[in-house]
């Protein structure tokens, strides 16, 4: 992947000039038309197209009126130059060439929003207009756009257009776990240039949690020493030799002042967070004085709640000051995350010494501790000129009186403390979180499989319709989080990030009256062409065509259902093992197919593929008789906890198997199975660690059966709570290879069709069988 120049970043291969009709004057009566004759995301705030054009080319003279509009100056020429055959130059001389490129910073102009900007293009040359450096910023990423058509274009044609734009919020989000799964610096790097491609403006940094500490703190080497390695896991944490794997990394306190330099000069600001008073265990292995409970720890491997909490008392919040002085001192910015979520109180609880400190402060409860213990940390902050921000739950014993809420669990934190004066970030995780799947397809990588749409995310409105004018006002903007316990790999993230992030920097930016969704789709296969640009391994399956299948009782044919999770409507498809073209034929609705059939579907817009790959599948009588994890549905009391897991091995690489499981209560459902002339069930599954911290309450609700054989059994039943179709024993270990296959014969009864339930009876914890196959066999 390319890092883009050290002065900031943008590639985008626009295809504005193919985008615009003969008529510029129709776009303008139409508003949902207007982004389209610059195809800019996100869209601007107001576009008005004109009917002459400026070419631009390696003789047209970039100007700039002072020093500073300069130096953006100097950061798109490197931009395009590293993202286009153009390779233009700044002139001599603060005045504008005709036909040139000039960046005028307007300070005496009345201040407009902060990051605004205007963009001129007409024959006599373009004119970028800001009263600010990140405004110009933010117009040289919209001229970046423009400019940049189609790869390997030496000369450009752009349309006239004058853009007067401003962001819709201030604080213009994406946050990335570094705790659970490290990236390196220069990967970190890469997503600020993709967020700066997005004029997103606030990277909240992750950097703490039970399962790492990733920051070095000088007067606490241990943090680091002792909290940045882990041991994963299963056949992960074991190497060859039988020594611990040990997964680890940290950033030296020069790197985080790098990466807040390479953000700074992107106009992006960099929020670090240090969780307290939970998600502490990392930190409590390197120094157990400042835990709950006697005795050492170590870093987590488990994902979850875990109950590590910070001990409450005076020692501990100097121990947290002292962290947080090294903290201000490599962020400049104005925040600082302190967490403050999920800090399960069993730990304080429990704790004799705990529960007489309480007494002696005279406080209700562990939630007025909690308060009060982040009370006294924003009273440090706020005496070294920063604000304290936290997750919603900081709401509960007691706001700190500045603090501003992150609202996750819902828009509900916020509405609350914004109707109290505070500040608020909106960041939903059922609609921001980007560790939830893009969509239903068994190609997603592992994570949550609760999957969120293009369509909800971009859907979103952070600013709630509860909530008075003034009360309005407190809504900073709106976030996105990727956290990472699923996502092991730089490609995952990239997959998971894009295309999301063009729909979150849409909520971001975009005012609410300008947005469309169906614009937004027909400016997206641009932006797809820049992330091809730039390297970025954007996620294919939000692209491609999903099936729905529903199998003939006969056996002879197949009723297929195609669509495209992003809403595209042109899919073409063929039945000849050919690849789809724009030629071939279109989607008319449901398809009835023969068996055996190879049907493959590649989707549209504008004649041009979306998708990098068709899509493909086979129906003969294999298919048919065949259902993995991803197609089969899960029991009704497997409870809410649906994840796709990977497995633990083999130990490098990527080419690990996951697996749709709930991990409450382990249960597939086949429904509507066709049990003629059927004599048994094949099965292949495989077994993966159990490695998740759970509150109590939930403990409650794991559900196994009781095992009859002495390392269980694989069960299927009629219907979840029926009578056993087939039951066959389970090994105490699977082969070499992490996996099992088994046969169950089918017990004789009445049943033809019904819904077929599988599970694995008895607790095998520290580890979990999980299905990976099931086949019918029919009777020889």
């Amino acid at each position: 992947m390319t890092r883009l120049p050290t002065n900031p970043p943008v590639r985008s291969l626009l295809t504005s000039c193919l985008l615009l009709s003969a008529s510029f004057t129709a776009f303008a009566a139409d508003h949902a038309a207007q982004s389209l004759a610059v195809s800019v995301i996100p869209a601007p705030q107001h576009v008005q197209p004109s009917r002459s054009s400026v070419a631009v080319n390696n003789l047209t003279a970039i100007t700039a009126n002072d020093d500073a509009a300069a130096i953006v100056a100097q950061q798109f020429i490197e931009l395009l130059e590293r993202t286009s055959p153009l390779k233009l130059k700044q002139a001599d001389g603060k005045k504008m060439r005709a036909g040139g490129i000039h960046f005028k910073l307007d300070t005496a102009a009345p201040a407009g929003t902060k990051g605004s900007y205007t963009l001129e293009v007409d024959a006599s040359g373009i004119i970028l207009r800001s009263d600010s450096s990140a405004g110009l910023f933010n117009g040289a990423m919209t001229l970046l756009q423009i400019l940049t058509a189609e790869p390997g274009r030496t000369e450009v044609t752009v349309p006239a257009v004058s853009i007067n734009d401003a962001p819709r919020f201030s604080w213009r989000g994406f946050m990335l776990d570094s705790a659970r799964h490290f990236q390196s610096v220069e990967q970190i790097k890469l997503v600020l240039d993709a967020m700066a491609l997005h004029k997103l403006n606030v990277f909240h940094w992750h950097l703490t949690d039970d399962q790492g500490w990733r920051m070095e703190i000088k007067r606490y080497p241990k943090l680091t020493e002792v909290g940045s390695c882990r041991v994963p896991a299963g056949e992960a944490g074991v190497k060859a030799d039988g020594s611990p794997n040990r997964y680890c990394g940290y950033y030296t306190q020069d790197q985080i002042r790098d990466v807040v330099a390479y953000a700074a000069a992107r106009h992006i600001t960099v929020v670090p967070e240090i969780d307290v008073p939970g998600h502490a265990q990392a930190a409590v292995a390197a120094y157990p004085e400042h835990g709950v409970v006697d005795g050492p720890t170590q870093t987590s491997h488990n994902w979850g709640v875990n109950p590590y909490l910070f001990n409450p008392r005076e020692e501990t919040l100097q121990f947290l000051e002292n962290i947080l002085s090294e903290v201000i001192g490599m962020f400049p910015g104005q925040y600082v995350h302190i967490g403050g979520d999920e800090a399960v109180k069993y730990q304080w609880q429990d704790s004799p010494q705990v529960q007489a400190y309480i007494r002696e402060l005279g406080l209700k409860d562990e939630e007025a501790l909690q308060s009060r213990m982040l009370k006294r940390l924003e009273k440090f902050l706020e005496s070294h000129g920063r604000k304290l921000i936290g997750w919603d739950e900081i709401i509960e014993g007691g706001l700190p009186p500045e603090a501003t809420v992150m609202s996750w669990r819902g828009i509900e934190g916020g509405i609350e403390a914004a109707t109290h004066g505070h500040d608020v970030v909106m960041t939903p995780g059922n609609t921001l979180y980007l560790d939830f799947l893009q969509t239903n397809s068994p190609d997603e990588p592992p994570g949550r499989p609760k999957f969120t749409s293009m369509q909800r995310i971009y859907a979103f409105d952070p600013i709630p319709a509860q909530l008075n004018a003034e009360q309005r006002k407190h809504v900073l903007g709106v976030q996105a989080n990727m956290w990472t316990e699923h996502t092991r790999t730089f490609e995952r993230l990239q997959h998971n990030l894009f295309p999301r992030m063009s729909a979150l920097a849409e909520i971001a930016w975009t005012p609410l009256a300008r947005k469309s969704y169906d614009d937004f789709l027909a400016r997206l296969p641009a932006q797809l062409q820049r992330y091809k640009a730039l390297d970025i391994a954007y996620g294919q399956t939000a692209l491609a065509v999903a099936m729905k299948r529903q199998d003939d009782r006969a056996g002879n044919k197949v009723t297929v259902e195609l669509s495209n999770p992003l809403g595209y409507r042109d899919i073409r498809y063929t039945t000849d093992g050919s690849p789809p073209t724009a030629q071939s034929p279109a989607y008319p609705g449901a398809l009835t197919l023969p068996v055996p059939t190879e049907l493959k579907a590649l989707t549209f817009f504008n004649g041009k593929p979306v998708a990098d790959a068709p899509s493909s599948w086979t129906f003969d009588a294999a298919s048919l008789l065949t259902r993995t994890d991803k197609t089969l549905a899960q029991c009704p009391q497997g409870g809410r906890l649906l994840l796709r897991l990977e497995d633990d091995n083999p130990l490098e690489g990527s080419g690990r198997d996951n697996f749709d499981v709930s991990i409450f209560n382990p249960c597939w459902l086949w429904e509507d199975a066709q049990l003629q002339d059927i004599a048994a069930f094949k099965v292949r599954a495989g077994r993966i660690p159990y490695n998740f911290g759970l509150l109590k309450e939930e403990e409650a609700r794991r559900g196994y059966r009781k095992p009859v054989a002495r390392y269980g059994e694989f069960e299927v039943r009629a219907g979840c709570e029926g009578r056993v179709l087939a039951s066959v024993p389970l090994p105490q270990h699977p082969d070499k290879d992490g996996f099992i296959e088994l046969e169950a014969p089918l017990r004789k009864g009445a049943e033809q069709t019904t819904d077929l339930c599988m599970t694995f009876s008895g607790d095998t914890r520290p580890q979990m069988w999980v299905l990976d196959q099931i086949q019918l066999q029919p009777a020889k």
